[in-house]
Order: C-alpha cells, then structure tokens, then sequence
C-alpha cells in the first residue's frame, strides 16, 4: 500500500510540475517556451516526488 501511495504522489507530482511549465511556457513564450519549461518542470517534478533527495541536495 505505501509503494503504490509513492508511485502516485511521484507520478502525480511530476505530472503537475511537467503541465504547470508546460502551460506558463506557452503562454509566455510559444511552443519553445512550452516545451523548455516543460522540461524544467518534468525536474522539478522530480525533485517534489521525493523530498529525501532533495533534502540532500539542499544541504
């Protein structure tokens, strides 16, 4: 039951970092941007899928 509560916090997480760059990079800047930030959005996303390895990188 935990694995499965992390899989959708991850998958949920990078999904809405991914769809918010995505959508503010379009609106800013066109496709490119959408897509630029997109990405930058999918990392993010990552990182809020799980704090642990961002805990570790802050400190």
């Amino acid at each position: 039951m935990v694995s499965l509560c992390k899989i959708l916090w991850g998958v949920s997480m990078m999904t809405a970092a991914t769809a918010v760059g995505a959508y503010i990079g379009w609106e800013r800047h066109g496709v490119v941007g959408a897509l630029a930030l997109g990405f930058v959005g999918l990392v993010a996303g990552g990182f809020l899928s799980q704090p642990s390895l961002l805990l570790q990188l802050v400190t």
